[in-house]
């Protein structure tokens, strides 16, 4: 029942994983952006949630509601402004750029809020609760967390095939030249996937400060390496592949720390480099023919 376990904690990490990385897949998706201040994007997400519960004494479930727009309103900004100038000078642009803006924020993070580790509500009973099936030990925060990115993937994947902004952002991702003679401005497209994406990763950063701890070097050391790393696994661009690519991730890990604790870490990476090597595209995309 160990393995068994081990396996069941792995799928509800996986969650937490996916709801790093699906604002990752979305950007790349959409603008071919490869956004490498993504974690340093949720660790702001997750100091912004602490500044309104200790400063502003908003319970902690609420400081969802005020974070999560404002970096949706700030994801809108920086694509309109910094990502958007990188943009038009090429990919390879894009990515010293966002690399410039994991550092400054990073570094100013360290400014403020020193290098101590900060958690989100560690005495709720939702992070500190937990049930048993037999030896299955189930917390309620990771079965909430799971739970919570399920929701968000249903979310975007209605929003994008049904609404109207939806069509126009998947339309702009395959032909933006076509969508701006149709009179829409592909900028302010973009600008509405990346207001998406960086409150999908606030909701990460919050999660995750919740599960664990923040410190102004998390986001590069841990969210951004697990986003990507799930993103891979399961299929660039693909929302749903970010879920099992998080799962996927999340099993290998725990079925490593069953063998040995110290091999947690190794075992997941070791699984992205296994599908880096033997299926490039990953686990959810077709191969492209020519």
């Amino acid at each position: 029942m160990a393995w068994v376990n081990a396996i069941i904690q792995g799928v509800l990490t996986g969650g937490l994983y996916a709801l790093f990385a699906c604002g990752l897949s979305l950007m790349f998706g959409v603008m071919k952006v490869v956004n490498l201040a993504h974690g340093d994007l949720a660790v702001i997400g997750g100091y912004l949630a602490i500044f309104t519960i200790t400063v502003i004494h908003v319970p902690v479930l609420w400081s969802f509601v005020i974070v999560v727009p404002v970096m949706a309103l700030v994801g809108y900004g920086l694509q309109r402004t910094v990502i958007q100038t990188a943009l038009d000078r090429g990919a390879l642009t894009t990515l010293i750029v966002t690399l410039g803006l994991s550092l400054v924020i990073e570094n100013v993070l360290l400014e403020f809020f020193t290098a101590n580790s900060r958690g989100i509500g560690p005495n709720m009973t939702l992070v500190t609760g937990s049930f048993t099936i037999g030896s299955i030990h189930l917390a309620y925060l990771l079965l909430a967390i799971f739970g919570v990115a399920v929701a968000v993937l249903l979310g975007l994947q209605y929003f994008l095939s049904r609404s109207r902004y939806g069509r126009l952002i998947r339309a702009t991702a395959d032909d933006r030249e076509a969508v701006q003679l149709a009179g829409a401005d592909y900028r302010h497209v973009f600008g509405v996937a990346a207001a998406l994406a960086i409150a999908t990763v606030a909701l990460a950063g919050i999660a995750f400060g919740m599960y664990s701890t923040l410190d102004p070097t998390t986001g590069t050391d841990t969210i951004l390496l697990f986003a990507f790393a799930a993103v891979v696994i399961g299929g660039l661009g693909s929302l749903w592949g970010t879920l099992i690519g998080g799962i996927v991730l999340g099993v290998a890990q725990q079925i490593g720390a069953q063998i040995n604790i110290s091999d947690e870490v190794l075992a997941g990476f070791l699984v992205f480099l296994a599908v880096l090597v033997l299926r490039p595209q990953g686990l959810t995309s077709r191969r492209t023919q020519s």
